[in-house]
């Protein structure tokens, strides 16, 4: 079993920064990738960003392109989510999942481990 837990929410105004972190406990990330995801008011979980836990590749959404970061802590379990330039239509839940897949995927049944989220709004 792996066990996720975000943090790093919180209330903001339309262009500030925040870092969200997730960190693993149990059997943790082994060679798969990880993934961030949100699901605003009434709208489907949408993928934001994953990354390949052994090369540190990277992949985003396009509407978050330039200017979010994901990374990774090996030694920590923890992988992040850096967001800058935040937008109001940013605010959302924000899960992190772990992949099935060791290779970078955007789908979210190929993901099979996920924490409970952190809420993420942004006020204009």
């Amino acid at each position: 079993q792996v066990q996720l837990v975000e943090s790093g929410g919180g209330l903001v105004q339309a262009g500030d920064s925040l870092k969200l972190s997730c960190a693993a406990s149990g059997r943790t990330f082994g060679s798969y990738s990880m993934g961030w995801f949100r699901q605003a008011p009434g709208k489907e979980r949408e993928f934001v960003a994953a990354i390949n836990w052994r090369s540190g590749s990277t992949y985003y959404a396009d509407s978050v392109k330039g200017r979010f970061t994901i990374s990774r802590d090996n030694g920590k379990n923890t992988v992040y989510l850096q967001m800058s330039s935040l937008k109001p239509e940013d605010t959302a839940v924000y899960y992190c999942a772990r992949a099935a897949r060791i290779r970078i995927v955007t789908t979210r049944d190929e993901y099979d481990y996920w924490g409970q989220g952190t809420q993420v709004t942004v006020s204009s």
